[in-house]
């Protein structure tokens, strides 16, 4: 029984090396295939992980804005809305014993051995800043004459400890450098100089604050945080408006994850075409071959036989596609993944890897669908009929 099992397979392999310009066709079909719907969904789970990175550190806050508008960066619009100090120490009643973080914002200009610019300026008490932010090098905040400087816009003016610089018509000397934070909800120190809020608020004359920010050490309680704080302030007129940042970060996260499925789907779209390909391959296939099919149907083999001998065709095909297509995909996936994001980190986790074999069992799965109607087929040709054939 083996004996006869190896002599199909051999006839299937057989056949792919008579039409090896036909088969290689639709091999190259296959690769395709597998390339695209792995490299996309790699890169697609990349974007994901790079997002998801990004932004966990700010998916347990609350920001908290007076209602009716903000105020925050160079860009952003403005409003004679504050949130007052009676307003704060409501806020840090209904937050219980999370941090609740007072903050001052605008944009400035700030001028560094005469090159100018603008800046976000953040104005925080000394103790609230390393409860929000990291320190890459220097010291925290020790009084009203020093500054923290973002990472990006250390690099613009690069900035060094001790650097003299201008913030306004005021003058003032860094202190320390903060680590790269990425995008946030609640603030977005890369791009801004942190001060003093008494700095601050005799800087730019202002007592009362631009936002607060809560931060919920058990991220399983936000929700019940956010409703207490909402309670507490919007008892008969809506006086603040308050951002559960996590939520927001699972609708980003969200909508990443179906780009992702959306772009793995194109990929599938082109290995639909290959299975197109190897069906069209294996229905000739069948036409060219059918007095060979009706030779060994009449000295007693099996329709089942005769149908696995096409699939055979049809896996080896899909097989040999799969492995070319999976190493292309590595391949493609790397460059797009540098390409988009500069660094290629997550192409290794385990959740973008397993992209390679998704693609690989799709392909070959693809290929013996592709195969099992003209399998039927030549199974299913009446022996005699098959031998008359010319």
């Amino acid at each position: 029984m083996k004996f006869i099992k190896g002599i199909f397979f051999e006839f299937a392999k057989r056949s792919v090396r008579l039409h090896l310009l036909r088969s290689s066709l639709a091999v190259i079909g296959i690769v395709i295939g597998v390339a695209a719907i792995s490299a996309m969904g790699m890169l697609g789970n990349s974007l994901v992980l790079s997002v998801s990175e990004s932004l966990s550190d700010v998916g347990d806050s609350i920001v908290i804005y007076p209602h009716g508008g903000v105020s925050q960066g160079p860009a952003s619009a403005t409003t004679d809305d504050k949130i007052t100090e009676r307003m704060l120490k409501d806020i840090k009643s209904a937050a219980g014993p999370n941090d609740v973080i007072p903050i001052y914002s605008t944009a400035d200009t700030i001028e560094v051995g005469g090159e100018d610019g603008i800046a976000s300026v953040y104005g925080m008490k000394p103790t609230d800043i390393p409860i929000m932010l990291d320190l890459e090098e220097g010291q925290w905040l020790k009084s009203s004459s020093g500054a923290i400087a973002g990472t990006r816009i250390a690099d613009e003016f690069d900035l060094k400890i001790g650097s003299k610089i201008k913030l306004g018509d005021k003058k003032l000397r860094i202190v320390g450098i903060l680590k790269e934070r990425g995008m946030g909800f609640d603030i977005n120190p890369d791009y801004a100089i942190i001060v003093e809020d008494k700095f601050y608020k005799s800087a730019y004359d202002q007592e009362d604050y631009d936002q607060v920010i809560v931060k919920v050490r058990d991220i399983n309680e936000i929700d019940s945080v956010k409703s207490a704080i909402e309670k507490k302030m919007n008892r008969k007129d809506d006086v603040i408006n308050a951002f559960d940042t996590k939520a927001i970060l699972e609708t980003i996260l969200d909508t990443f994850g179906k780009i992702s499925m959306f772009t793995t789907a194109i990929g599938g779209i082109s290995l639909i075409v290959a299975g197109v390909s190897i069906f069209n391959v294996q229905m000739m296939s069948v036409t060219e071959r059918i007095k060979e099919i009706g030779i060994i149907r009449s000295i007693g083999t099996q329709k089942s036989e005769v149908m696995k001998m096409f699939l055979y065709e049809a896996l080896i095909l899909g097989f040999f596609g799969a492995a070319v297509g999976a190493l292309f995909s590595f391949l493609g996936g790397y460059l797009a993944i540098y390409v988009m994001l500069q660094e290629t980190s997550y192409l290794f986790e385990p959740s973008t890897l397993v992209y390679i074999p998704f693609g690989m069992a799709f392909g070959i799965a693809t290929s013996l669908l592709s195969g099992i109607y003209p399998a039927w087929k030549a199974a299913n040709l009446n022996p005699i009929e098959a031998l008359r054939h010319e």
